[in-house]
């Protein structure tokens, strides 16, 4: 009688290739205004749309120009219908961990974030006018 042939590593594993992450992310599109400032130091405010967020970090697009170690202001705006049909905006800080190349398209650079502990909700805020 044959023995059954071992499984390879990769089939045996494959969850740790697949997903490096602690925490699960959520693949949520919510509008959000970022603030910072960029390499030279002047500052910028951009809308943009996440990607994906989790309790630690978000992903997102930019066509301002940054670099890994950047902080940056998010203000995101939360659903109403998770708000009781409120305004309401999730503010929150952090620094950039994570920096793709441009698309081909245009100038859009994908931006890994790392929420710093500091959080608050605003209710009824306002953007910012230039």
């Amino acid at each position: 009688m044959k023995k059954p042939a071992k499984p390879k590593k990769e089939e045996a594993i494959p969850s740790l290739k697949a997903n490096r992450r602690r925490e699960w992310r959520l693949d949520l599109p919510l509008s959000t205004m970022i603030e910072g400032r960029l390499p030279h130091g002047e500052k910028f405010t951009e809308t943009t749309t996440l990607h994906n967020i989790s309790s630690t970090g978000a992903y997102f697009c930019l066509d301002s120009g940054l670099i890994v170690g950047s902080r940056l202001n998010l203000m995101i705006d939360l659903p109403k219908n998770l708000t009781g049909g409120k305004k309401i905006k999730l503010n929150l800080g952090g620094i950039t961990v994570r920096l793709e190349e441009p698309d081909m398209k245009g100038k859009r650079q994908g931006v890994a974030i790392r929420f710093s502990k500091d959080f608050k909700f605003v209710e009824g805020a306002k953007k910012k006018a230039k």
